[in-house]
C-alpha cells in the first residue's frame, strides 16, 4: 500500500486530496493543526493518520514524519499543501506581521515539510519518493495587493527546481502543481476580500476542488522513473491566458 502525507489537510485542497486518496486506497498522513478537524476526518477511515503539527514548527514537523513514518513503515509522497493569503494591500499599507506569517507558513513551512521529507526518502529501502508542492498561479502571475502570497509561491517554484535538482542522486522526484481558482474556503474569502477593495471587478471563475486533487493524484501515481516537473490545472475562464 503506497502512502503520503498531506500538510494543510484539514480543509481545502488538503482536505479534498486527503479524501481522495484515501478514497483510492493510500495510507494517508493527515497533517494540520487542529486536532478535532483531523479526528473527525480519520473516523471510519483505517488507513488515516491524524498527526497533529504546526508547518512553521521545526520540531512537530519533524516529529510528525517520524510517527507516521513508525507507523506506516515508510514515505512514498509528500503533497507539501499548507498556505494562507493575507488580506490585499499595497506594500506600503501592509501591516509588517501579514508578510512574516506569509513567509513563515508559505515558505519557511513548505521547506520544513520537504526537508523532513527528503531526510526520510533518501534513507529509507528502497530509497527515494515524490515531493509535490502546491504552488499557485500566482506563483506566474500575480493579483493586484497580494505581495506575500505571490513573494512566496514564486519561492516555492525555486524550491520545486533545487529539490529536482538535488533530489535526482537519490531517486527523489519533485513537481509542482499550480492550481488557479479550486472552489475552497481559502479562495471564497479572498473573492469576497478582493471584492471589497474593487467592488467593479468582474466575479471570479471558479473549478471544483475535486479536480485539483484528481490532478495531484495523477502525480502521485507515476513511476518515479516519469515526473511531472510543473503542472498547471486551472478555471478554463480566468484571465490567465490573453492580453489587456
Amino acid at each position: 500500500m503506497k502512502t503520503i502525507l498531506i500538510t494543510g489537510a484539514s480543509s481545502g485542497i488538503g482536505r479534498a486530496t486527503a479524501e481522495l486518496f484515501l478514497a483510492e486506497g493510500w495510507q494517508v498522513g493527515l497533517l494540520a493543526r487542529r486536532a478535532d478537524l483531523l479526528q473527525k476526518m480519520a473516523e471510519g477511515q483505517p488507513n488515516a493518520v491524524p498527526l497533529v503539527a504546526d508547518v512553521t514548527d521545526p520540531s512537530a514537523v519533524e516529529r510528525a514524519f517520524a510517527d507516521f513514518i513508525t507507523q506506516v513503515g515508510r514515505l512514498d509522497v509528500l503533497f507539501n499543501n499548507a498556505g494562507i493569503f493575507t488580506p490585499p494591500a499595497t506594500i506600503d499599507e501592509m501591516p509588517l506581521d501579514d508578510w512574516y506569517r506569509s513567509v513563515n507558513v508559505n515558505l519557511n513551512g513548505m521547506f520544513l515539510a520537504a526537508r523532513a521529507a527528503f531526510a526520510a526518502m533518501r534513507r529509507q529501502s528502497p530509497q527515494g519518493g515524490r515531493i509535490i508542492n502546491n504552488g499557485s498561479i500566482a506563483a506566474h502571475v500575480p493579483r493586484p495587493g497580494s505581495m506575500p502570497y505571490a513573494a512566496t509561491k514564486h519561492a516555492i517554484t525555486g524550491l520545486t527546481k533545487c529539490l529536482s535538482l538535488d533530489g535526482r542522486p537519490f531517486d527523489i522526484a519533485c513537481g509542482q502543481i499550480d492550481i488557479g481558482n479550486a472552489r475552497t474556503p481559502l479562495v471564497e474569502d479572498m473573492a469576497e476580500k478582493l471584492k471589497a477593495v474593487d467592488p467593479g471587478q468582474p466575479e471570479l471563475e471558479t473549478m471544483a476542488v475535486e479536480d485539483a486533487a484528481r490532478s495531484v493524484l495523477h502525480m502521485a501515481e507515476l513511476p518515479l522513473q516519469a515526473n511531472v516537473q510543473f503542472m498547471t490545472v486551472m478555471a478554463t475562464k480566468m484571465p490567465y491566458i490573453g492580453r489587456g
